[in-house]
């Protein structure tokens, strides 16, 4: 039987990915060599890497722009600290949405001081923010566009004349929009991108050089940039399958292709949730994400049936998170449709 995969992450990959990785497991570029045993120094990765780089700064339009893209290692999670290990010298200023942005604040309040200019934590973070300013006084403003967990997503980003870092470990290449704004994206590669395993880094170089610490090797974004990603060895196969990916969104028509796509993912589901009395939504309707749509039942009594449904349907992954419960769809690129009208399909059979 098809299997829905709905997993937040490591999530679902294009099958057209997962044919091409394993030709490359047994033989890559018919070397005679897997590339899980291939050098990394090797021309034939050097060019994976490169080509990976490459093709991440031009999908979101930033090429010839002042950025460095890097594959490195240690998830959204190392980000956290070092962000902050590279460009907090007195003061950095965080929205705090949910828990990655909660964690992000706790390693940052070990270099210096953090000032939360907002939070959504009141109503168990099923909102974004939006009155609140900037201080003028800080190094960075930091920010998370989307948050699997909660299933909220920020549509506007404030305009600061202060370097702009963003967390899109999971929405990154699914929507359109101005990436110069931003100075520097984090993103775990296991959403929209790859397999767990690299974490691309997209940082404009002259933010760089600017905290008095002497930043230890491996933390330093100048070291994996004057490395190309190459200063330890790199997640090989993890950085690979990524290339791949890269190339069939690419292949796709780009991120504007992704984002009509999980536009029609995203209207499908929430207009169910919306209209069946059996379901309601749990993030604020303006801040609903594409990627992960977070709905609980009315009644919870029905659970147990719901759930013999969607799974025998072939749905994997649809539990919500701990923290929130009930449910949660995660659509991210490489979801066909015809996956989100197999949910829709579920919850019209329990009204009925």
């Amino acid at each position: 039987m098809k299997k829905h995969n709905f997993s937040a992450g490591p999530c679902i990959l294009p099958q057209e990915v997962f044919q091409e990785a394993s030709k490359a497991i047994l033989d890559f570029n018919n070397s005679g060599l897997s590339i899980l045993e291939i050098s990394h120094r090797s021309a034939d990765f050097v060019s994976v890497m490169d080509e990976a780089q490459s093709l991440a700064l031009e999908l979101l339009g930033l090429k010839d722009k002042g950025y460095k893209a890097l594959f490195l290692q240690g998830g959204a999670s190392t980000q956290f600290l070092m962000v902050a290990y590279n460009l907090l010298e007195k003061k950095a200023a965080y929205l705090n949405t949910g828990t990655w942005s909660s964690k992000a604040i706790k390693e940052a309040k070990l270099f210096g001081e953090v000032e939360e200019v907002a939070t959504s934590k009141d109503k168990n973070f099923n909102y974004i923010p939006k009155s609140y300013s900037i201080p003028e006084d800080i190094d960075y403003f930091h920010c998370t566009s989307n948050n699997t967990i909660f299933g909220t997503q920020m549509k506007e980003f404030p305009a600061t004349s202060k370097p702009l870092v963003c967390d899109m470990s999971s929405d990154i290449f699914s929507r359109e929009m101005d990436f110069s704004k931003f100075d520097l994206i984090y993103a775990g590669a296991q959403k929209n991108m790859g397999p767990a395993g690299t974490t691309l880094v997209i940082i404009k170089e002259d933010i760089l050089g600017k905290v008095s610490r002497e930043i230890p090797s491996m933390m330093s974004y100048s070291t994996h940039i004057s490395k190309d990603s190459m200063f330890n060895t790199p997640a090989v196969y993890a950085v690979y399958v990524s290339l791949l990916t890269l190339r069939w969104i690419k292949a796709k028509g780009g991120i504007r292709a992704m984002e009509e796509l999980n536009n029609k993912k995203a209207d499908l589901l929430y207009s169910e949730i919306d209209r069946n009395p059996l379901f309601e939504g749990f993030a604020a309707k303006e801040d609903r994400s594409p990627m992960n749509a977070t709905f609980n039942l009315v009644d919870d009594s029905y659970r147990e049936k719901f759930d013999k449904l969607w799974k025998y349907a072939g749905v994997n992954g649809l539990n919500g998170h701990r923290s929130v419960g009930g449910y949660r769809a995660s659509m991210y690129n490489a979801l066909a449709l015809e996956s989100v009208q197999v949910v829709v399909d579920c919850m019209q059979k329990l009204e009925k």
